[in-house]
């Protein structure tokens, strides 16, 4: 009996110790994992490495800034926000060992803003069945945006085929019988892109794909140069759209490209091309957040003093803005939820939405819809730079228009910190 009594205590300790696991039971941030009176510890899993490190690996980093900057000026409701950043490489392996590890043994709070559509994909069932709150995954798949069956799963991107609509209408009115053709990852990032793509376009010329494993896309450009294409339109990550540019120089094939917004940043595109950076001239693509260049708007002067101070000194490029664009949008989330944090806490503050920032669109969170921003602006790049031109857009994943859409614009708050 002694021996059952023993085992009986172990059980129901366990079981408190899960109590507030993202969904009902929690009495309090007290039982919450990852948050005592003085810090709230969250994860992520990030490419440091590997075939997406160009360009991404500086969003985990200007996060924490952000982060290191509220810290500084008190954190949220007394309390500092700790940021674990695991390198994955983008491997869907890697991401679903890294992310055990920040559930099991460092107990997160939440993971916030895991990044790609082939590696988060695989832990969505793991953080449903812990229950951990999954905020702003680094993707634009329609995935995140279940919340029936993953209820604690928000995306932040627009999602790709809300891009390839908004995309493909701009490529209808401005090239008009084109030959429009299609290259993309051979995942969810690129169905869900040419899906869109096609309900404006109707089926493109051609269409190839690549894996990330292989960094040679010259069967894929040659097929698209022997299919006389005009118009390329690229769902890649940056590494393989400065790939893919470059390739079809040496191929002597110049269409039009028209890129993901996910693989157009013009700094990182530059690096990878180097010598070739010109190349990169008239490139078409999209954006939501303001662009780091642009130096009078008071985001970009926020996310400047912030990088400056606590981000050592990393240049300041539009993975630079969405890593600490991301970060505002969790503070705002956690002062939504109050100081008695609870996993169930936050999701509701999320779903409750309501929230203004740096975007150029709305964020359109709802118990609903968890799908994260509603559209976007077409950009293109001129003398190295990119530059918005148009107005901004917004439409839905199915059949629904591709619409203008007037959002005023929203200065940050004088400290910089939203506020409770």
């Amino acid at each position: 009996m002694k021996r059952t009594a023993t085992v009986l205590a172990a059980v129901l300790l366990a079981a408190a110790g899960c109590s507030d696991s993202g969904g009902g039971g929690s009495s309090g941030s007290a039982d919450t994992p990852g948050v005592t009176d003085t810090e709230i510890v969250v994860g992520t899993h990030m490419p440091l490495t590997g075939p997406a490190a160009a360009g991404y690996s500086k969003i985990a980093p200007a996060t924490k800034a952000y982060f290191d900057y509220v810290n500084a000026n008190g954190g949220v409701h007394g309390r500092k926000i700790t940021y674990k950043i695991m390198d994955d490489g983008y491997n869907p392996a890697n991401t679903q060992q890294v992310v055990r590890q920040l559930v099991l043994q460092d107990k997160v709070f939440a993971i916030l803003n895991g990044l790609g559509t082939p590696t988060h994909s695989g832990v969505l069932d793991f953080l449903k069945t812990n229950r951990v709150p999954d905020l702003f995954v680094a993707s634009g798949s329609r995935s995140w945006n279940q919340p029936d069956k993953y209820p604690g799963t928000f995306g932040f991107n627009p999602d790709y085929t809300v891009e390839g609509k908004i995309l493909a209408t701009h490529v209808k009115e401005t090239y008009a019988g084109k030959k429009v053709c299609f290259l993309g990852q051979d995942d969810d990032f690129g169905r869900d892109s040419l899906a869109g793509i096609e309900k404006v376009l109707g089926p493109v010329a051609a269409k190839q794909s690549y894996v990330t494993s292989n960094p040679n896309v010259g069967p894929q450009i040659g097929a698209l140069k022997a299919a006389a294409c005009q118009v390329v339109m690229l769902a890649t990550v940056p590494g393989f759209t400065a790939l893919s540019i470059g390739t079809a120089a040496k191929l002597g094939f110049k269409p039009q490209f028209v890129v993901s917004n996910v693989g157009s940043d013009p700094t990182t595109l530059a690096k990878t091309l180097g010598d070739a950076a010109p190349l990169l001239e008239g490139v078409v693509a999209a954006n939501y957040l303001p662009l780091a260049n642009d130096t009078a708007n008071p985001w970009i002067q926020l996310y400047t003093k912030v990088n400056t101070q606590y981000n050592a000194g990393a240049e300041l490029d539009n993975n630079v803005v969405y890593g600490m664009s991301v970060a505002y949008l969790f503070v705002q989330a956690l002062q939504s939820a109050g100081k008695d944090l609870t996993r169930d806490g936050i999701v509701e503050a999320v779903e409750k939405g309501g929230f203004t920032g740096p975007g150029l669109v709305p964020v359109r969170y709802s118990a609903d819809d968890h799908s994260g921003y509603s559209g976007e602006q077409l950009t293109t790049i001129e003398k190295g730079q990119a530059k918005y031109f148009g107005k901004a857009y917004r439409t839905d994943d199915g059949d629904g228009a591709v619409e203008p859409v007037e959002a005023a614009a929203v200065a940050p708050p004088a400290n910089g910190i939203p506020a409770a």
